[in-house]
């Protein structure tokens, strides 16, 4: 869409093509799937039967902004003609009250006429448009003969004032509309599911095109799909939040180059229990919402994408486009959306989760049984095999071991001892040596 504005150059848009041939096209054959947002940002939703038309002209600024361009010049270029065909017909039915319509001896001084140089319609109509705009040709003017004629003289003024203050801030309002920055954001066109630090991961990437900066940016996900409640009410629209991979555990980023925003998969994600298979058939849009303040200008603006499983790729990753060149850092937007596939399970992060042993419930709830690693002398690590399982089953990691009667005997006739300390996935041995004495 951005190419097709003309704010990106042709290589963006060869990009997209590129992308899309390189992409698998197995959902090419389906039908498209209706979604609440559209990739550009708009809101896909029709409202219907709507009876009180009313409510909108309670706002008549908002709605008139919120129109289209045709229809915003349309209204623009209609309130003025109206407004000059109006005083038009009111400056011709003065003049002909007053009788300065009639054929007269230009050389007669003793006919002062309310407006001169008014002989007809048209001529009404010119005088009109010079008030209201403020021309002023000099061939026309108002006379103190007629009391009624500087009445309507200041009420033209007054009302021209109005419409051109409320037509040309609708027209800087549509140009300085906050989604029109969101047009130089642009977001990956298919989102990606791959392993990061050995959980699966949904990732998508988004960039900003503009050197001046969103300040206070922050990005929102959230799932939308349909669900059915315990008394089997079907909720078309159940939204859930998702939560950004962040370590300030807050949803804010610094959009200074494109970034790859990440959701790790794991107990409590709405994607639990989706694996390669099962995504094909679920019913969900995963909605971005990109929010912050645009640098230049201080007005807060937002941009908005979807992701529908029809455009979630499973195992792939999206490749590397930022290099470092003569001391600064170089980004090539010809890879924005390109990715590569990578070795990852079909399964979904619930199953994944239940082959590596973890169990659901218990005081050591989503830590692996069987695969810490336990230490194997000073220096090296081996993982714990089906001993270490049979004899700890019964008692968590953190349970410190029984003390056998030798290692009592020891310490009740003040000889050395060991502790061990072990934690999982990194474990300390520490040995000290002291006399006990009583």
């Amino acid at each position: 869409m951005l190419a097709r504005k003309g704010l990106l150059p042709d290589g963006f848009l060869l990009t997209r093509l590129a992308e899309d041939s390189t992409q698998p096209n197995r959902f090419r054959t389906k039908s498209q799937r209706a979604r609440f947002i559209t990739k550009s940002g708009s809101c896909n939703v029709a409202h219907k039967n709507i009876r009180e038309q009313g409510r909108f002209l309670q706002d008549v600024f908002t709605t008139m902004v919120d129109l289209k361009w045709q229809h915003s010049l349309l209204i623009f270029t209609s309130a003025f003609l109206c407004s000059w065909m109006l005083f038009a017909m009111v400056w011709w039915l003065l003049a002909f009250a007053h009788g300065d319509l009639e054929p007269r001896d230009p050389h007669d001084p003793g006919h002062v006429p309310c407006v001169t140089a008014i002989h007809s319609f048209t001529s009404a109509f010119l005088f009109s448009i010079e008030v209201q705009v403020t021309i002023g040709f000099g061939g026309r003017m108002v006379t103190e003969e007629c009391p009624l004629a500087i009445t309507v003289l200041i009420i033209q003024n007054i009302l021209g004032l109005i419409i051109n203050a409320v037509m040309l801030g609708c027209v800087f309002m549509k140009t300085a509309q906050a989604n029109r920055r969101a047009e130089t954001l642009i977001f990956s066109r298919n989102a990606v599911i791959a392993p990061r630090n050995g959980r699966p991961t949904f990732m998508f990437r988004v960039g900003d095109l503009r050197k001046s900066m969103i300040i206070s940016a922050t990005i929102q996900l959230q799932v939308i799909r349909r669900t059915v409640t315990a008394e089997g009410e079907v909720v078309p629209v159940c939204q859930l939040d998702i939560q950004v991979e962040n370590p300030l555990r807050s949803n804010g980023i610094f959009l200074v180059s494109p970034l790859i925003i990440s959701h790790t998969i794991e107990r409590g994600s709405p994607l639990y229990e989706v694996s390669a298979q099962s995504l094909l058939n679920e019913d969900l849009e995963i909605i971005v919402i990109l929010e912050g303040v645009v640098e230049t200008t201080g007005i807060t603006m937002q941009a908005r994408t979807s992701y529908i499983p029809d455009e979630i790729l499973w195992g792939r990753r999206f490749v590397s486009i930022m290099t470092e060149e003569d001391g600064r850092y170089s980004v090539d937007y010809s890879k924005f959306g390109n990715t590569v596939p990578v070795r990852m399970p079909a399964l979904s992060a619930k199953e994944l989760d239940h082959t590596r042993g973890v169990q659901d419930n218990g005081p050591h709830e989503g830590k692996p049984q069987g695969w810490g690693l336990v230490r194997a002398g000073r220096g090296g690590y081996r993982r714990g095999g089906s001993r270490a399982c049979e004899d700890n089953a019964a008692r968590p990691w953190y349970v410190p071991a029984e003390k056998d009667d030798e290692e009592k005997g020891k310490e009740k006739k003040g000889q050395k001892k060991t502790v061990k300390l072990e934690v999982i996935g990194r474990e300390i041995e520490e040995e000290t040596t002291e006399d006990m004495s009583d």
